[in-house]
């Protein structure tokens, strides 16, 4: 397994746990052991975690946290007649560490990020988590490509096909 691949599912893991744990009291403070990733390490050298991984692992759940209002904002504005409390928890998760990725994170191609979430989704999530997070996810890539490309900004405009009458 790829150490980005085992980065990504340090930090759902550790997002998941701040969110069960820690995240109720409003506070965007992480616990300093859920950071040294400590729960996760075993004694065979093979596991060991290399220190780019725990890295990129740190950089995704401290920027999810600390951007949570905002993160929370677009899965929110993405979800279609459902609350993001009523969420399972996997799932969110899983979404608000890859709209954190999607939305500030620019050197990692939105394809990745939505096929690594579906993954670990399909790993941990229930049977139709990956489709669930998967189309969410999509949706968000779609409105962050139209602002980056200023199409978002101007008002929607109904295409009209054109049909011409020869005479």
């Amino acid at each position: 397994m790829a150490s980005r691949r085992k980065g990504r599912i340090l930090a759902f893991q550790a997002l998941y746990s701040w969110d069960t744990g820690y995240s109720q009291t409003g506070d965007t403070l992480i616990p300093e052991g859920l950071l040294d990733f400590s729960w996760a390490q075993s004694d065979t050298a093979e596991k060991k975690m290399d220190e780019k991984m725990t890295a990129f692992s740190r950089l995704l759940v401290t920027g999810t946290v600390e951007n949570i209002a905002g993160v929370d904002r677009m899965i929110q504005d993405h979800l279609e007649n459902w609350e993001l409390t009523r969420l399972n928890r996997v799932d969110l998760a899983v979404l608000r560490m890859s709209v954190y990725t999607l939305m500030l994170q620019n050197e990692i191609h939105p394809s990745v990020v939505i096929d690594e979430a579906v993954e670990i989704c399909k790993e941990f999530g229930s049977d139709d988590s990956y489709r669930f997070v998967n189309g969410v996810l999509d949706s968000i890539r779609k409105t962050l490509s139209l602002s980056a490309s200023g199409e978002a900004d101007t008002p929607p405009v109904a295409r009209k096909r054109i049909i011409r009458v020869q005479k």
